[in-house]
């Protein structure tokens, strides 16, 4: 695996897109002062994720932006594409080319790509792990590094023996699973003061579900009654009904009696 092309736009002095084409061995960028030369190896760091502008020589995310000249207007964004041949496998992706991409605007709006595919900064960061190309890897000496490196301490410098040595990649995943973890172990807390909190009013409840299964049974129970009370009164109007319709044609009949009776005395 080897950088193959940097492609750049808008990214500091590189106002015009830019490629630069790189081939397997050693490659020498040459110039005078102020012609560019740290701004290849800052947009590399770039891409790869770096946050500190003082590390990037600004002071602010703009500051990577083309900022214009007195005869040309400043530009909206900076882009800058890394090209990595893959042929080997070495990236943990299945392209024999690579190309991770940063984009930022100057509203504060940043982008990462990888082959195009919009992903996350700790994406790029994983898929470069342990590879010794990164912001912080080996790979990367800028100007006072070696004496930094030297003069560091013993701690400072195992993290560089370690990305070497290719155990950065599990260190990660080691830290991420302890946080996992905790927060875990945070969560089970919480479960548990909820699980407290619910037993101690798992008493009262009960004591209310009791009396509303009580209450529901009497209802039913005085449905019920109800309803016997309506069909008994309704039996009761019914026979009373009836006898006073029989007692009706009684009289009706003795009515007609008398009536017969009386016209025959005439």
């Amino acid at each position: 695996m080897y950088l193959k092309r940097i492609e750049m736009q808008g990214f500091k002095s590189f106002a015009d897109k830019t490629v630069l084409e790189f081939m397997q061995g050693i490659t020498t960028v040459i110039g005078p002062n102020g012609s560019g030369k740290s701004n290849i190896s800052d947009a590399i760091r770039w891409v790869l994720g770096e946050q500190s502008m003082k590390s990037l020589r600004g002071a602010k995310s703009e500051d990577v932006i083309f900022s214009g000249t007195q005869n040309r207007k400043s530009l909206g964004f900076a882009e800058v594409s890394l090209i990595f041949d893959n042929s080997d496998n070495r990236l943990p992706v299945e392209f024999t080319e690579v190309t991770v991409t940063r984009k930022l605007y100057r509203s504060g709006e940043s982008q990462y790509f990888i082959n195009k595919t919009p992903c996350r900064l700790k994406d790029i960061v994983e898929l470069f792990m342990d590879t010794g190309i990164g912001k912080d890897g080996y790979s990367i000496i800028g100007q006072g590094r070696i004496d930094e490196i030297l003069s560091n301490k013993s701690e400072d410098r195992r993290n560089i023996f370690e990305e070497a040595a290719g155990i950065v990649k599990y260190k990660s995943r080691k830290s991420e699973s302890e946080k996992k973890l905790e927060r875990t172990k945070l969560n089970l807390l919480r479960i548990n003061d909820i699980l407290s909190e619910i037993e101690q009013t798992l008493e009262p409840l009960k004591i209310q579900a009791e009396k509303a299964k009580e209450f529901l049974n009497l209802r039913e129970e005085l449905k019920q009654i109800e309803v016997g009370l309506f069909v008994y009164n309704i039996n009761t109007y019914k026979q009373n009904l009836e006898k006073i319709i029989n007692d009706e044609q009684i009289l009706v009949e003795q009515n007609e009696s008398e009536t017969r009776k009386f016209r025959k005395t005439k």
